[in-house]
């Protein structure tokens, strides 16, 4: 037995000591304290309490409370009639409660009694009676459930097993409580004789045996008889509202010391409220607070005590029922739809670069990560899904892997403690570090200690922290991923805004002219040559203007394009100077246009290899000499073929912007530096 049954059991081997040996009045107040602290604590945890089984033992619990009640009664009664004083507790709630008058006492004592016999008890004794019947009654119908429930599969052995168990201990509690129910009756019967006997036994003991006068016999032993009866009636009252609350509460299997101490302290914070309310009792009564504070004070510490036991017993229990529940699910057939489901952009990284995204260590990935939504919202347009950032103990410790729909479209490699620094163009030997290429650009570049930081800023180099690395990094993946993420869904989310604003281009357009799906075919090809679609009304108007002609989604494309045409230019133009733009000669021209196919499935180009391998290299000969010289290289052509030569290009330099003459404002400057040709087979550029 553990220490808490033993405790249980000599509680109440002591209840019924006390009705036999002489208690000090001093004793006797602090048995009362503990009286009225246990009543308040059963009304509490009976209001707190959800189902039946939660407080189970209640009906045993009446018993005890009940006995310990009447000792008390009988100790206070002996000291009552033999030392003429019942202790402070009582001499207060005889004087200072009733005011000191004994008829106004009596009046109070009676209305409890009336109260709590007539009121509460009878009505508890009442509703436990019929809900013994009913629930006996209802027993045959619960059991026939429960084995239909089995039979048909919806439970298993253990789980009948437990429901049956359940069932059985509703009806032995609605049992105990119509017998315990009679306990509280009787307690209020034995309050109003016990308190008629001191008040008469009083009389004849202070006037025959002390030699008092009648009257100051009768002032004297009516007013302790009175707070005693209040003393006894207070707390029983409070059980019996307890007991009219509880009454529908079922039995336990669990021994009496355990079902004590985990049910009836299974609400470690209305100790609390115990405690405070006997504080209070201590400092507007004239009751010695040193008396009650103790008291207050250590149910106060029990309840903080039982409070941090719980949490740590339910924390444990929780962790555990959550691994089964994962294990279940797992188990369970329904879970391989939660496996289908694919994230459109995750962000996964090594256990190094775990501080970059817990903000307890200062890491500010996840604010980055807003500001980057709000960033390509702005600048493209589009609303970028929620990014997953999570780790992944497979990656190096300061690897980092993005991915978009699953499938991996860039890694990197970063290191915390160092400063990424990218060369001005012209290397300084006294800067050193870990040479490493910049992951979002590819430009060569190094790691430098914190203490290089200076004498590289000093020799020109662009020093960028590891954070603001993989933030540039995972920005320009999304933009270069743009038309990968906007599906139906975001699509028809974007032409639901504008329908709040503009709904008769919407009204005209979907569904008579194009459905959503041809309207997202045309907004990914945008999206995939980086043209920002964030002028959506301008593209749906060219959209219903021409979609009656054609519904080719790379000619409506082409349309949508030129009424961009001033958006296009700003995007590439220079303030400060002419448009460099590599020009495509006419024979080049023609010999695009000549390799067109057309099919009832659409058109296609196709150019010979030796041709198509020449071509390539003289744009990427003068793609790189732009690019080197520090300007945006451009290839221009003709808008017949423009979609033609992008179709031709994005497979070997996918960022090479290819534009019209359609899609350029009349006003900008242009500046040729090379115009492709073929002449007799051979491309060259003039």
């Amino acid at each position: 037995m553990k220490i808490r049954d033993y405790a249980v059991l000599v509680s109440v081997i002591m209840i019924v000591v006390m009705m036999v040996i002489p208690l000090p009045p001093l004793l006797l107040d602090l048995l009362i304290m503990i009286n009225i602290s246990l009543a308040i604590t059963i009304i509490l945890v009976a209001m707190n309490t959800k189902e039946a089984l939660q407080f189970s033992i209640f009906p045993t619990l009446l018993l005890l409370t009940t006995l310990f009640r009447l000792g008390l009664n009988v100790s206070t009664t002996r000291s009552i009639l033999t030392n003429q004083t019942g202790g402070q507790v009582i001499e207060t709630f005889g004087s200072f409660v009733v005011g000191g008058s004994a008829i106004i006492g009596i009046l109070v004592f009676l209305i409890l009694v009336i109260i709590q016999f007539l009121v509460i008890t009878k009505g508890s004794e009442r509703v436990a009676e019929v809900a013994a019947r009913f629930t006996l009654d209802s027993m045959p119908g619960k059991q026939m459930s429960i084995d239909a429930d089995l039979g048909a599969g919806m439970i298993s052995d253990q789980e009948a097993k437990k429901r049956r168990e359940k069932v059985s201990q509703e009806a032995d509690f609605y049992g105990a409580m119509d017998g315990a129910s009679k306990f509280v009756k009787g307690d209020a019967i034995a309050g109003i004789i016990i308190t008629i006997i001191n008040i008469i036994g009083g009389l004849l003991i202070g006037v025959i045996v002390h030699g008092m006068a009648m009257g100051e016999a009768a002032q004297l032993f009516t007013l302790l008889s009175i707070g005693d009866g209040l003393v006894s009636q207070i707390p029983a009252l409070l059980i019996s509202t307890a007991t009219g609350i509880v009454v529908t509460r079922a039995a336990s299997d669990g021994n009496l010391g355990s079902d004590i101490t985990k049910q009836l302290f299974a609400y470690p914070k209305m100790l609390y409220v115990v405690a405070g309310t006997l504080a209070l009792i201590a400092f507007f009564t004239p009751i010695n607070p040193l008396l009650v504070l103790p008291v207050a004070g250590v149910i106060a510490f029990g309840g903080y005590r039982m409070q941090s036991v719980l949490a740590v017993e339910e924390k444990e229990e929780s962790e555990a029922a959550g691994g089964g529940q994962e294990l279940e699910e797992l188990k369970s057939p329904e879970s391989v739809i939660d496996l289908l489901h694919v994230d459109a952009i995750e962000f996964e990284f090594g256990y190094g670069l775990i501080p970059i995204a817990d903000k307890n260590q200062g890491g500010d990935l996840l604010d980055r990560v807003i500001m980057i939504r709000r960033q390509c919202a702005m600048e493209l347009g589009v609303v970028v899904p929620v990014i997953r950032i999570r780790d992944n103990i497979q990656l190096q410790p300061n690897e980092y892997v993005i991915k978009i729909k699953g499938n991996k479209v860039a890694a990197g490699e970063i290191m915390l403690d160092h400063y990424l620094a990218m060369s001005p163009g012209i290397d300084d030997e006294n800067v050193e570090g870990i040479e490493t290429v910049e992951p979002a650009f590819g430009m060569p570049a190094l790691w430098i200690r914190e203490d290089m930081k200076e004498e590289a800023e000093m020799a020109g180099y662009a020093i960028v922290d590891p954070p603001s690395v993989v933030s540039t990094h995972l920005t320009e993946v999304i933009k270069r991923h743009a038309h990968e993420l906007i599906g139906r869904q975001e699509v028809k989310a974007l032409i639901d805004n504008v329908r709040e604003t503009s709904p008769a281009v919407i009204e005209e357009l979907i569904p008579h002219l194009l459905g959503i799906g041809e309207v997202q075919k045309v907004l990914m090809k945008l999206l995939k040559e980086k043209v920002s679609i964030r002028n959506l009304l301008v593209i749906l108007e060219t959209l219903a203007d021409y979609a009656s002609q054609t519904k080719d989604s790379d000619l409506l494309t082409e349309y949508v394009r030129q009424a961009l045409s001033r958006q296009i230019t700003l995007q590439y133009a220079d303030q400060n100077g002419p448009l460099q733009v590599i020009t495509a000669g006419a024979s080049l021209e023609k010999k695009f246009a000549d390799s067109v196919h057309r099919t009832e499935q659409g058109n296609y180009l196709s150019i010979d290899p030796e041709s198509s391998q020449s071509i390539f290299q003289k744009i990427s000969e003068q793609a790189s000499q732009l690019q080197q010289a520090g300007v945006q290289p451009v290839l221009l052509t003709s808008p017949a073929i423009r979609m033609y030569m992008r179709q031709f290009v994005e497979r070997f330099a996918p960022d090479l912007p290819v534009l019209s003459y359609n899609e350029l404002e009349p006003e900008i400057e242009i500046q040729s530096v090379g115009v492709i040709n073929i002449s007799a087979g051979v491309v060259n550029v003039s």
